[in-house]
C-alpha cells in the first residue's frame, strides 16, 4: 500500500519507518529539513513543506496514495488546517493524530475514517500491565468490550482448555489459542513463533508458553484474572 504521512515527529518517524520496513511505499513529508533528512533514506520520498500551506500541500501526490495520515500532534492549529486542507482537496482515505479530548472532538467535526489516539493507547497498555503484572495485549471494541490476548499462567498448564471453563463461570469467549514453536533461523539461532492452532482435540492439554485470545467485558476479564 501507498501512504503519505504529513508530520515526521517521534510518533510520525516510527510510523513511516516500520511501514516502510513492511515494504509499504511511505512518502513523508514536514517543515523541519532535519526530521526529512534523518527518515530519507528509509521511506520512499520525504519533502520540505509546510502543509499548512494549501499550495505546498499540492506537491504531494495526496489522490493516488492509501492513506493520508497527519501525524502531527503538538501543533493544534496546524493539525486542524492540515486536516481541513486535506478535505478540501477531497482526500477520501484521512487519518489523523489526536493528543487530547478537545482535539478528538474537533478532528471527529471533519468525519475522518480514523481518529488515532497513541497516547492513550500507550497509556492503557502500561495499566494493563500495572494491573496483571503479565504479558497481556489488549484491543478495545468498545467502552465495556475487549479482545485480550494473554500468556497463560503457570497454572493452567496440563489443563484440558475447556476445563477452564471461561464461558461458563467468567462470560469470556474463547476466540483462540496460539501455541509456541520453536525454530532456527538461517544462522542457526533459535527463537519462537506462536502459530494459532485452529483445531484442537479433545485431549489436547495447554502447553507453557501458549496464548489465549478472548472476547468479554473487560470486569469479566478483571474477575477471571483474580480468581487464579
Amino acid at each position: 500500500m501507498k501512504y503519505i504521512i504529513i508530520g515526521l515527529g517521534n510518533y510520525g518517524h516510527v510510523l513511516a519507518e516500520e511501514l516502510s520496513a513492511l515494504g509499504h511505499e511511505v512518502i513523508g513529508a514536514d517543515i523541519s529539513a532535519g526530521r526529512v533528512d534523518s527518515l530519507k533514506d528509509k521511506v520512499a520520498t520525504a519533502f520540505v513543506i509546510d502543509a499548512t500551506d494549501g499550495q505546498a500541500l499540492s506537491v504531494l501526490p495526496l489522490n493516488s496514495v492509501d492513506v493520508v495520515i497527519v501525524a502531527i500532534g503538538e501543533n493544534f492549529g496546524a493539525s486542524i488546517r492540515v486536516v481541513a486542507l486535506l478535505k478540501q482537496k477531497k482526500v477520501k482515505r484521512i487519518y489523523a493524530r489526536a493528543i487530547d479530548g478537545v482535539h478528538r472532538s474537533v478532528l471527529e467535526a471533519f468525519g475522518l475514517e480514523r481518529i488515532l489516539t497513541p497516547e492513550e493507547d500507550a497509556a492503557r497498555g502500561l495499566v494493563h500491565l500495572l494491573e496483571f503484572g503479565a504479558d497481556i495485549e489488549t484491543f478495545r471494541v468498545d467502552s465495556n468490550y475487549y479482545v485480550v490476548n494473554f500468556t497463560v499462567p503457570e497454572k493452567f498448564i496440563g489443563y484440558n482448555v475447556n476445563e477452564l471453563k471461561l464461558d461458563s463461570e467468567f462470560g469470556l469467549k474463547l476466540l483462540a489459542l496460539k501455541r509456541a514453536e520453536t525454530l532456527k533461523n538461517c544462522l542457526g539461532i533459535s527463537f519462537s513463533e506462536h502459530d494459532v492452532v485452529n483445531e484442537l482435540p479433545d485431549d489436547d492439554r495447554i502447553q507453557a508458553g501458549d496464548r489465549l485470545v478472548c472476547y468479554g467485558r473487560y470486569r469479566d476479564f478483571q474477575k477471571f484474572w483474580k480468581a487464579l
